[in-house]
């Protein structure tokens, strides 16, 4: 009897509760263990490495930093076209698809804003004869007035217009223009050279996207199989946060641009700024997606049409957008950025300055993303790896 109760119980089935934990032990990844990184490693292989990491940003240089921007480039179109290619379209035309929709959002953004600043322009070259005459006559009366305070100034000669006097001085010049010009094509040139390689390497990551994915993921410590643990994931998510603080900093400085300019529209200073407050809006909208120089030429055809219509415009125009550049650059790029990135303000500031100082505006560009990445790979290292102890045990010592 003791041995058939034992047979019976051994073939009772588990109980529910058991069955909830295989259930959930199956269904939840496992964290697989930590890499331990050696003393001699710490020593002698992780400072040597630091050392040639270095050694061989600064003999790269450009070439660098031309292929982080176009790994960036990757990285941001990648999910549009990994949502093509779940509409069983093939990644090579998947990637096709998305250049050419990027290509043509931005021709149809440039014919947008062109047709008001073109249309501007227009008239204010038909109005060229009528500024030069007030500007002689403007002249003319500034110097009477001076000449009879005693200030014996000329600033045009007698009979000779404003006109002919810039003449005079472009021509002058004319030798110094000549000479320059041929470094600004080898610029030009450089600088188109530059653009295409970005264009052709971003499109050859997106083509092998999977395969780097793949490769990052052998030389990294292993996740726990979930998509958040894996390291390309986390990268790709980076970027993407990256992208979407920028788009928010972008719509909310353009749209501060335009009801700005709106109101000095409605209030007669600027009137133009009601006219065309939304085109200025998403011109500086865009402009806010450089770093530095794009707030100053994002202001610069609202700056200049003011100019043309009336220069006590522009005076209110500039002290407009040189509140509004304060009001970016010490409230509304770091908060937005420190909470997107999850990285503290005062790093967001520093990474902008060291980049800017180290590559220009190219690198104060791509310096918040690179932030951002390195974020999730210390994020990401600090959950798989582990630095074997210096202390010793005393047993050890003695």
């Amino acid at each position: 009897m003791s041995g058939i109760s034992e047979k019976a119980s051994e073939a009772a089935p588990p109980s529910e509760e058991e069955r909830e934990l295989a259930d959930s032990s199956e269904t939840e990844p496992r964290e697989p263990p930590r890499a331990v990184v050696p003393r001699w490693v710490q020593l002698v292989l992780l400072p040597l490495a630091l050392v040639a990491v270095w050694v061989v940003a600064k003999a790269a240089g450009k070439v660098l930093v031309i292929f982080i921007v176009a790994a960036l480039i990757a990285l941001i179109l990648n999910p549009a076209v990994a949502f093509l290619q779940r509409g069983k379209l093939p990644r090579g035309m998947a990637v096709l698809a998305v250049y050419l929709a990027f290509f043509l959002t931005l021709s149809g953004i440039g014919v947008l804003v062109a047709n008001p600043i073109s249309n501007q322009v227009a008239s204010f070259s038909r109005d060229v004869p009528n500024l030069v005459k007030k500007a002689n006559r403007s002249l003319a009366e500034f110097q009477n007035t001076l000449n009879s305070s005693g200030v014996h100034v000329k600033f045009i000669k007698q009979g000779e217009t404003a006109l002919q006097t810039l003449q005079d001085k472009l021509v002058k010049g004319s030798s110094s223009i000549v000479s320059s010009a041929g470094g600004l094509l080898t610029g030009v040139v450089s600088a188109s050279f530059d653009v295409l390689l970005v264009f052709v390497l971003s499109v050859y990551m997106l083509l092998y996207g999977p395969r780097i994915g793949t490769l990052m993921r052998r030389y990294m410590p292993d996740g726990d199989g979930s998509p958040a643990d894996d390291y390309p994931t986390l990268v790709q998510s980076a970027v993407a946060r990256y992208v979407g603080g920028q788009l928010l900093f972008s719509l909310i400085m353009g749209a501060t641009a335009g009801i700005a300019l709106y109101i000095l529209g409605l209030t007669g200073i600027f009137p133009d700024g009601k006219r065309y407050a939304v085109v200025f809006a998403v011109f500086y909208g865009l402009m806010e997606l450089v770093p530095y120089i794009g707030p100053i030429v994002g202001a610069l055809p609202a700056v200049l049409i003011a100019l043309f219509n009336e220069p006590v415009s522009a005076l209110w125009v500039s002290v407009m957008f040189v509140a509004l550049q304060q009001l970016e650059g010490h409230i509304v790029a770091p908060q937005i950025f420190g909470h997107t990135l999850r990285i503290n303000p005062l790093l967001v500031i520093f990474a902008l300055l060291l980049g800017l100082e180290l590559h220009g505006v190219v690198g104060a560009l791509i310096a918040l993303p690179i932030l951002s990445v390195l974020r999730e790979t210390v994020v990401y290292l600090s959950r798989h790896i582990t630095f074997e102890s210096w202390e010793r045990p005393s047993r050890e010592l003695l």
